[in-house]
Order: C-alpha cells, then structure tokens, then sequence
C-alpha cells in the first residue's frame, strides 16, 4: 500500500474516532439534556444528510478538477467546527443549524477519498482498497464509543465537554490529509451539468438497494440512539453497543474482498441480515439481545458500501469516475434523509417498535428485488 492510501486511512480513522465519541451521544444529548422529541430528532437527521442530497454533486466535478487532498482538508475543518459548535448548542435548532454544517463537512470527506483511493488503485485492487479504508473509518467508529464511555464513567465529563474533544481529535485529519495531497489533477475546463444523474439511471437496482441500507442506517444513526435510551439502556451501554456494532462492522469489511467474488448473493445476504436485526430490535429487552441486533445489521452496512461503489465503477469510463463517486454519493445522502424524516414522525406517532418493523418489511421486499435482480447485481469489467 502506497504511502498516500495510508494518510488516507489514517484520516478516515481519525475521523471515525471523532464520529463514534460524539455521534451515538447526540441524540441521547438532544433528547435528555435539550428537550428534543422524537419527531425533533428525525428533523435533526434530516438536517445532517439533506445537504449530502446536492453537495456531492458539486464535490464530484471538483474532484477532476481540484487537488483531492484540499478537498479533504476542507471537510475535515469543517467538520471539527461544527461539531465543536454541538458543545455551546442550547436548542433544537440551534443542533439543526450545527449538523446542516457537518452535512455539508462530510460531502467534502467521504467523496474526496473515494477519488483519491480509485485513483491510486488498479481495477483489481480497488475492492479490498475502499474496503480497507472503510474499514479503518469503523475501526475508529468503533474506538470512539469507548472512549467515550472511559470519559463519561472514568472521568465524568459532561457531554458537552464530550463534543469538544471530539472536535479537537477530528481536527488532527486536517493534517494528515494535507500530507495526502497529491500534485493537482489535470483542469479539463468541464462545466457542471447533472450528466453524473443521468449516469446513475443506469443502475436502477444499484439505486433502490442503496436507498433501503442508507435511510435504514440513517435511522439507526439519528434515531435508535434514542429508542435504546427508553428501553433502559444507559449512555455507557449505549456506547458499548455501538462499539460492539462497530466490530461487526471492521470484521464484515475485512471479509469484503473475499465476499465481493460473490456479489450479488452478498448483497441479498446483506438485506436479510439488516431485516433480521431490525425485527430482532422490536422484541430486545437487554443488552444482549440489542447487541446481536447490532451486530446483523453492522454486517448489512458494511459490506454493501465497496460492493455497489464497485459494481458502479467497473461499469464507469474512468475519466468521469469523479462525477459519478458525487452522484453515488448523493443517493447516500437520499437515503440517510428519508430515513429520519420518515423515523422520527413514526416513532413520535405510532410508538418506538413501529419503525423497525416498518423497515423490516421494506427490507424483505428488497431482498426479494435483489434476487430477482441478482445478474444486474454483479461488477462488469469494460474497457476505457
């Protein structure tokens, strides 16, 4: 692995340390110490990932035409200062305003990645690549709520306090992605258009499988949180449970350049596993049992990132690979709207267990699509 791969991973860990200490606490925060309800959190959710709807899309044409490495940098300032920003948030829309911010940050760390790693990648390679700096991002998504729980148990520091640590280790991948940085790509002088948009219609299958996983994981970021807080869970356990999902996570990732030789079929189990975890959370009542939900569902929200970017990307001119990575990423940011904005409304409505079971039945129907769909699931090598 090449020495701008591992800055890049470094990064991506840096940044997944900061996500995983401050991220499972937000709503819990928002909801204990701010006064948010449920129907608040999924506005909450839907401020975070509504600008990851559009801004990839502008991200995606300057990553063919700015130095990726910029790029990142700029996210990860951006990102530091808003969720330092959490820490002197004294209402709801005041968090809104903070995670429209961290929206925005997160379009210009997620994409410019992804650039640089296709870039410094061969096609055989490209896999096991994103899949290892993916993995490194959960790996620090997962040492984040550890150390969080060192710091609200060990050293009883408030939440607060929480979010400007977070702030300050997430301002540490400004460095690390400065070194990433890499001579500036060749300026093509190409207007923006929305040609990227019409470049995903061609994957339909790709599209309604990634708008299931990512307004489930919306959900399961924004508003689960929350649902394990009333089901008895304290925030210590709630940090442990998502350290727990965390190593699903890293262990599926680790798998994925194996399981991608079977694409479609992994992708099919993928939805089962998600289905089955959602079902499982509406019957949990102890740790244990929310911590096998988790782990089925970090197996399903791991694996299915590097295996749909591949199925796009073999089947992409490499030329426009960046634009298409910013049109990927936009029905990211779809996905992880829908889900809160349709989460928090239905559990303020219907009760905590009625969403989970809501897109547990979604997710059988997709499985059902992805079998049916299964050849049009699987990479295609073209030429250039």
């Amino acid at each position: 692995m090449n020495r701008v791969l591992i800055l890049v991973n470094i990064t991506g860990l840096i940044i997944g340390i900061s996500y995983g200490l401050h991220g499972p606490i937000l709503p819990v925060f928002a909801k204990n110490v701010i006064g948010a309800t449920y129907s608040d959190l999924g506005l909450i959710g839907l401020t975070n990932f509504i600008p990851y709807m559009f801004i990839p899309l502008f991200v995606g044409i300057l990553l063919d035409r700015i130095n990726n490495g910029y790029l990142l940098s700029l996210g990860a300032f951006l990102n530091s200062a808003s969720v330092y920003l959490l820490s002197i948030a004294q209402s709801v829309p005041e968090i809104m305003g903070f995670r429209i911010m961290t929206g925005v940050a997160h379009a210009f760390f997620w994409p410019p990645c992804e650039s640089i790693i296709s870039r410094e990648s061969s096609e055989k390679s490209r896999v096991r690549n994103i899949s290892w700096f993916t993995m490194f991002f959960v790996m620090g998504f997962m040492i984040g709520p550890l150390l969080g729980t060192v710091f609200l148990e060990g050293l009883d520091i408030t939440y607060r306090v929480l979010f400007q640590i977070a702030a300050f280790i997430l301002a540490v991948a400004i460095i690390t992605s400065l070194f990433a940085s890499r001579k500036s790509v060749k300026n093509h002088h190409e207007r923006f258009s929305f040609s990227s948009i019409k470049e995903m219609r061609r994957f339909p299958e790709v599209i309604i499988l990634l708008v299931f996983y990512t307004s489930s994981f919306g959900v399961i970021l924004t508003i689960y949180p929350a649902f394990l807080n009333d089901s008895g869970m304290t925030a210590a356990d709630i940090l442990l449970l998502y350290f727990v999902f965390g190593v699903s996570r890293v262990i599926s990732l680790a798998l994925a350049g194996k399981l991608a030789r079977k694409t479609s079929q992994t992708l099919i189990a993928a939805t089962i596993a998600v289905s089955v975890g959602l079902a499982v959370s509406t019957v949990a009542d102890s740790i244990i049992t929310f911590g096998i939900s988790l782990v089925l569902m970090g197996f399903g929200f791991s694996i299915f990132f590097p295996l749909t970017l591949e199925i796009i990307l073999t089947k992409t001119r490499k030329e426009i690979s960046g634009k298409i990575i910013g049109a990927y990423e936009t029905v990211f940011g779809m996905g992880w709207a829908i889900g809160p904005t349709m989460g928090g409304p239905i559990t303020q409505l219907f009760g905590n267990e009625t969403l989970y079971l809501l897109f547990c039945a979604l997710g059988i129907a997709v499985t059902i699509f992805a079998i049916i769909s299964r050849k049009k699931l699987e990479p295609q090598r073209v030429l250039n």
